[in-house]
């Protein structure tokens, strides 16, 4: 037996043996990190919804000293020469604090199925809005140019009372895992608004659907 061929043979197979051994090491490690990064992800994650019918009224104040009262599961407007006020009364029922980005208005019904609009056509909020984990909050926005197309769009159907859709940019503290929910803005008795949603989208992680 040549013994120098034996000793560069055991050392291939050992070299072999510890790099077979630290790629599974490796990996096993990569994924235990990615399920840690998953849950800790998971703990910080909004979701926001119309709060419940039997929540209490919330009474939300603008910018221009303008003030709408909303009460729970609904939403509310209000509608001047100037400017044209809109609020919704939400919940979170995710397990981390939402903060709202922007807004888009539709005035007409959109379906989940539509779509959400580019993010470059939303309305950035003026102000941070948060809402706690498990509590309520709202979102509010406003047009106050007359001649701007949705300030039109809005006026009339608020007063035509027809369905109207707003779809919110929000996320979590940290301004990640973004999300858009769609909201249907139903018009019921008495001149109320109803608050429903349709869909929500991921767009920091991949999709279910």
């Amino acid at each position: 037996m040549n013994w120098s061929t034996a000793a560069s043979l055991a050392t291939a197979v050992g070299t072999l043996v510890l790099a077979v051994a630290t790629f599974v090491s490796v990996r096993s490690a990569n994924r235990a990190a990615r399920v840690a990064e998953r849950t800790l992800l998971a703990g910080i994650r909004p979701l926001l919804v119309p709060s419940r019918a039997q929540d209490p009224e919330q009474k939300i104040g603008f910018a221009d000293n303008r003030w709408i009262r909303v009460p729970g599961g609904q939403a509310a407007s209000d509608v001047t020469e100037e400017a044209i006020y809109l609020v919704i009364s939400l919940r979170n029922v995710g397990s981390g604090l939402g903060v709202l980005h922007g807004w888009r208005f539709h005035g007409e019904a959109l379906l989940g199925g539509d779509g959400h609009p580019p993010l470059e056509e939303f309305h950035r909020l003026s102000r941070d809005i948060y809402v706690p984990i498990g509590e309520m909050g709202f979102w509010q926005g406003a047009f106050r140019d007359p001649a701007d197309p949705e300030f039109s769009a809005a006026r009339d159907a608020i007063a035509g009372r027809r369905q109207m859709t707003v779809d919110l940019l929000y996320g979590d503290y940290e301004g990640g895992q973004r999300v858009i929910s769609r909201f249907a803005v139903i018009p019921a008795a008495e001149d109320r608004w109803l608050a429903t949603v349709s869909r929500h989208w991921n767009l920091d992680r991949p999709d279910p659907r």
